[in-house]
Protein backbone atom coordinates (compact mmCIF):
# COMPACT_ATOMS: atom_id res chain seq x y z
CA UNK A 1 0.00 0.00 0.00
CA UNK A 2 1.34 3.26 -0.79
CA UNK A 3 0.47 6.10 1.89
CA UNK A 4 0.70 9.85 1.30
CA UNK A 5 1.08 12.12 5.34
CA UNK A 6 1.38 16.13 4.43
CA UNK A 7 0.71 19.06 6.57
CA UNK A 8 -0.49 21.71 4.93
CA UNK A 9 0.85 24.77 6.41
CA UNK A 10 -2.51 25.52 7.19
CA UNK A 11 -4.12 24.45 4.09
CA UNK A 12 -1.72 26.61 1.69
CA UNK A 13 -0.72 23.40 -0.16
CA UNK A 14 -3.86 22.09 -0.48
CA UNK A 15 -4.23 23.48 -4.30
CA UNK A 16 -1.18 20.50 -4.94
CA UNK A 17 -3.54 17.19 -3.49
CA UNK A 18 -5.41 16.24 -6.90
CA UNK A 19 -1.94 16.34 -9.12
CA UNK A 20 -0.18 14.66 -5.69
CA UNK A 21 -2.63 11.90 -5.34
CA UNK A 22 -2.46 11.65 -9.15
CA UNK A 23 1.03 11.22 -9.61
CA UNK A 24 2.46 8.76 -6.53
CA UNK A 25 -0.74 6.50 -7.07
CA UNK A 26 -1.80 7.06 -3.52
CA UNK A 27 -3.97 4.67 -1.50
CA UNK A 28 -4.58 6.40 1.21
CA UNK A 29 -3.78 10.50 2.41
CA UNK A 30 -3.10 11.49 5.46
CA UNK A 31 -3.63 15.39 6.13
CA UNK A 32 -2.53 17.33 9.16
CA UNK A 33 -3.72 21.34 9.41
CA UNK A 34 -6.27 21.00 6.91
CA UNK A 35 -9.17 23.56 6.50
CA UNK A 36 -11.47 21.10 7.10
CA UNK A 37 -14.89 22.64 6.75
CA UNK A 38 -14.26 22.68 2.97
CA UNK A 39 -12.81 18.93 2.52
CA UNK A 40 -14.01 17.65 -0.75
CA UNK A 41 -15.53 13.85 -0.48
CA UNK A 42 -13.78 13.00 -3.44
CA UNK A 43 -10.15 13.66 -3.88
CA UNK A 44 -8.48 12.46 -7.44
CA UNK A 45 -10.44 9.28 -7.13
CA UNK A 46 -9.99 8.95 -3.07
CA UNK A 47 -12.86 9.20 -0.59
CA UNK A 48 -13.16 11.09 2.60
CA UNK A 49 -13.05 8.74 5.56
CA UNK A 50 -13.68 11.85 7.86
CA UNK A 51 -11.99 15.17 8.57
CA UNK A 52 -12.14 16.50 12.44
CA UNK A 53 -14.27 18.98 13.56
CA UNK A 54 -13.48 20.59 16.64
CA UNK A 55 -10.76 23.21 14.62
CA UNK A 56 -10.94 24.81 11.64
CA UNK A 57 -7.40 23.72 10.78
CA UNK A 58 -7.28 20.02 11.42
CA UNK A 59 -7.22 16.17 10.53
CA UNK A 60 -8.05 14.32 7.70
CA UNK A 61 -7.75 10.89 6.15
CA UNK A 62 -9.08 9.90 2.44
CA UNK A 63 -8.76 5.99 0.98
CA UNK A 64 -9.32 4.71 -2.45
CA UNK A 65 -12.86 2.58 -2.04
CA UNK A 66 -11.91 0.15 -4.79
CA UNK A 67 -8.89 -1.06 -2.77
CA UNK A 68 -10.37 -0.36 1.04
CA UNK A 69 -13.93 -0.97 2.53
CA UNK A 70 -14.28 1.70 5.83
CA UNK A 71 -14.88 0.02 8.83
CA UNK A 72 -14.36 2.41 11.62
CA UNK A 73 -13.30 6.17 12.44
CA UNK A 74 -11.94 7.43 15.87
CA UNK A 75 -10.69 11.17 16.56
CA UNK A 76 -8.42 10.79 19.95
CA UNK A 77 -7.54 14.15 21.74
CA UNK A 78 -4.46 13.34 23.75
CA UNK A 79 -2.18 15.19 26.29
CA UNK A 80 -2.35 18.58 25.98
CA UNK A 81 0.96 21.34 25.77
CA UNK A 82 1.13 24.44 27.57
CA UNK A 83 0.34 26.49 24.34
CA UNK A 84 -2.72 24.08 23.03
CA UNK A 85 -4.01 25.32 27.07
CA UNK A 86 -4.44 29.00 26.15
CA UNK A 87 -4.30 28.98 22.26
CA UNK A 88 -6.74 25.99 21.82
CA UNK A 89 -5.24 25.14 18.21
CA UNK A 90 -5.95 21.70 18.12
CA UNK A 91 -8.33 19.64 20.15
CA UNK A 92 -7.85 16.38 18.12
CA UNK A 93 -4.25 14.94 17.38
CA UNK A 94 -5.11 11.38 15.85
CA UNK A 95 -7.71 10.65 13.23
CA UNK A 96 -7.74 6.91 12.58
CA UNK A 97 -9.23 4.73 9.85
CA UNK A 98 -9.61 1.02 10.45
CA UNK A 99 -9.62 -0.28 6.79
CA UNK A 100 -10.57 -2.97 5.35
CA UNK A 101 -8.30 -4.67 2.07
CA UNK A 102 -10.31 -6.79 -0.03
CA UNK A 103 -7.99 -7.84 -2.12
CA UNK A 104 -5.72 -9.11 1.19
CA UNK A 105 -9.11 -9.77 3.07
CA UNK A 106 -7.78 -8.34 6.23
CA UNK A 107 -8.10 -5.18 8.26
CA UNK A 108 -5.28 -2.56 8.61
CA UNK A 109 -5.45 1.06 11.07
CA UNK A 110 -4.35 4.00 9.44
CA UNK A 111 -3.74 7.22 11.28
CA UNK A 112 -2.86 10.86 10.56
CA UNK A 113 -1.27 12.41 13.72
CA UNK A 114 -0.18 15.78 14.58
CA UNK A 115 2.15 16.43 17.91
CA UNK A 116 2.31 19.42 19.80
CA UNK A 117 3.75 22.21 18.82
CA UNK A 118 7.64 22.56 19.35
CA UNK A 119 6.95 24.61 22.38
CA UNK A 120 6.61 22.10 24.13
CA UNK A 121 9.47 19.36 25.94
CA UNK A 122 9.83 16.28 23.96
CA UNK A 123 8.19 14.50 27.12
CA UNK A 124 5.12 15.52 26.17
CA UNK A 125 5.34 14.70 22.39
CA UNK A 126 6.78 11.27 23.50
CA UNK A 127 3.30 10.63 26.08
CA UNK A 128 1.06 11.92 23.22
CA UNK A 129 3.02 9.37 20.91
CA UNK A 130 2.99 6.37 22.95
CA UNK A 131 -0.78 7.02 23.94
CA UNK A 132 -1.96 7.35 20.15
CA UNK A 133 -0.78 4.37 19.25
CA UNK A 134 -1.64 2.20 22.39
CA UNK A 135 -5.41 3.65 21.50
CA UNK A 136 -4.76 3.10 18.15
CA UNK A 137 -4.37 -0.97 18.91
CA UNK A 138 -7.36 -0.94 20.77
CA UNK A 139 -9.44 -0.66 17.15
CA UNK A 140 -8.79 -4.33 16.63
CA UNK A 141 -6.90 -7.14 18.80
CA UNK A 142 -3.82 -7.83 15.93
CA UNK A 143 -4.50 -5.43 13.46
CA UNK A 144 -1.44 -3.80 11.94
CA UNK A 145 -1.07 -0.03 12.80
CA UNK A 146 0.51 2.76 10.26
CA UNK A 147 0.49 6.18 12.17
CA UNK A 148 1.91 8.64 9.90
CA UNK A 149 2.08 12.72 10.31
CA UNK A 150 4.25 15.54 11.99
CA UNK A 151 5.51 14.27 14.77
CA UNK A 152 7.21 17.75 15.52
CA UNK A 153 10.41 15.79 16.61
CA UNK A 154 13.77 17.64 15.93
CA UNK A 155 16.05 16.20 18.36
CA UNK A 156 17.00 12.72 20.00
CA UNK A 157 15.07 10.86 17.72
CA UNK A 158 17.11 7.73 18.34
CA UNK A 159 15.66 7.91 22.11
CA UNK A 160 12.23 8.11 20.91
CA UNK A 161 13.38 5.38 18.15
CA UNK A 162 14.14 3.14 21.64
CA UNK A 163 11.15 3.69 23.52
CA UNK A 164 9.09 2.84 20.66
CA UNK A 165 10.91 0.09 20.01
CA UNK A 166 10.17 -1.70 23.99
CA UNK A 167 6.97 -0.79 22.77
CA UNK A 168 6.66 -3.01 20.29
CA UNK A 169 6.45 -1.05 17.21
CA UNK A 170 8.67 0.46 14.22
CA UNK A 171 9.62 4.10 13.62
CA UNK A 172 10.98 4.96 10.61
CA UNK A 173 12.38 8.19 8.94
CA UNK A 174 11.93 9.39 5.81
CA UNK A 175 15.20 9.35 3.32
CA UNK A 176 15.72 12.95 3.38
CA UNK A 177 14.57 15.71 5.80
CA UNK A 178 10.96 17.13 5.89
CA UNK A 179 10.71 20.04 7.22
CA UNK A 180 12.98 23.50 5.57
CA UNK A 181 11.05 27.21 7.62
CA UNK A 182 13.60 27.55 10.11
CA UNK A 183 17.36 27.08 10.11
CA UNK A 184 17.42 26.35 13.49
CA UNK A 185 14.94 23.55 13.30
CA UNK A 186 15.23 22.08 9.75
CA UNK A 187 15.09 17.99 9.76
CA UNK A 188 13.19 15.24 9.93
CA UNK A 189 9.59 16.30 11.49
CA UNK A 190 7.35 13.82 9.28
CA UNK A 191 7.63 9.81 9.48
CA UNK A 192 6.00 6.60 10.41
CA UNK A 193 5.76 4.36 13.81
CA UNK A 194 3.66 0.95 12.51
CA UNK A 195 3.58 -2.51 13.53
CA UNK A 196 2.61 -5.59 11.46
CA UNK A 197 3.74 -3.99 8.76
CA UNK A 198 6.95 -4.02 6.96
CA UNK A 199 8.00 -0.21 5.74
CA UNK A 200 9.29 -0.90 2.23
CA UNK A 201 10.91 2.92 2.23
CA UNK A 202 9.50 6.23 3.33
CA UNK A 203 10.56 8.98 0.69
CA UNK A 204 10.22 12.74 1.14
CA UNK A 205 8.66 13.89 -1.62
CA UNK A 206 9.45 17.12 -3.44
CA UNK A 207 8.16 20.74 -1.45
CA UNK A 208 5.23 22.38 -1.91
CA UNK A 209 3.87 25.75 -0.71
CA UNK A 210 4.15 23.84 2.49
CA UNK A 211 7.43 24.39 5.15
CA UNK A 212 6.50 20.48 5.73
CA UNK A 213 7.46 18.44 2.72
CA UNK A 214 5.09 15.72 2.14
CA UNK A 215 6.57 12.03 2.39
CA UNK A 216 5.11 8.73 1.05
CA UNK A 217 5.13 5.74 2.95
CA UNK A 218 4.85 2.28 1.19
CA UNK A 219 4.25 -0.73 3.38
CA UNK A 220 3.14 -4.44 3.12
CA UNK A 221 1.87 -6.69 5.52
CA UNK A 222 4.32 -8.62 7.97
CA UNK A 223 3.71 -12.19 8.19
CA UNK A 224 3.03 -13.84 11.44
CA UNK A 225 1.77 -10.86 12.81
CA UNK A 226 0.31 -11.30 16.06
CA UNK A 227 -1.64 -9.17 18.91
CA UNK A 228 0.39 -6.64 20.03
CA UNK A 229 -0.03 -5.38 23.96
CA UNK A 230 1.77 -1.92 24.61
CA UNK A 231 4.17 -2.38 27.52
CA UNK A 232 4.44 0.54 30.36
CA UNK A 233 2.57 3.44 31.24
CA UNK A 234 3.21 6.18 28.96
CA UNK A 235 2.50 8.79 31.81
CA UNK A 236 5.70 7.37 33.91
CA UNK A 237 8.11 8.67 30.74
CA UNK A 238 10.60 11.13 32.44
CA UNK A 239 12.02 14.33 30.76
CA UNK A 240 15.90 14.22 30.71
CA UNK A 241 17.92 17.20 31.07
CA UNK A 242 19.11 17.87 27.70
CA UNK A 243 15.92 17.19 26.49
CA UNK A 244 14.29 19.86 28.52
CA UNK A 245 16.99 22.41 27.17
CA UNK A 246 16.09 21.52 23.44
CA UNK A 247 12.67 21.05 23.86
Amino acid sequence: MRVISYNLRKHAAAHELEELVDLREADVLCLQEADTAHMPQQLAGLTLARATAQNRLGLAVYYRANMFQLEDVVTLSLKKSLHDILLKPAHERVLAARLRDIDAGRDVVIASFHAAPLTALNSLRRHQIRTALSELQKMGDGVPVLMVGDYNYPVFKERLSERVRRAGYDLTLSDSRTYTRYRFFKGHYDFATSVGLDIEKVTTLPQGASDHLPILVTATYKRGHRELRVVGDPSQDQETTDEQAAG
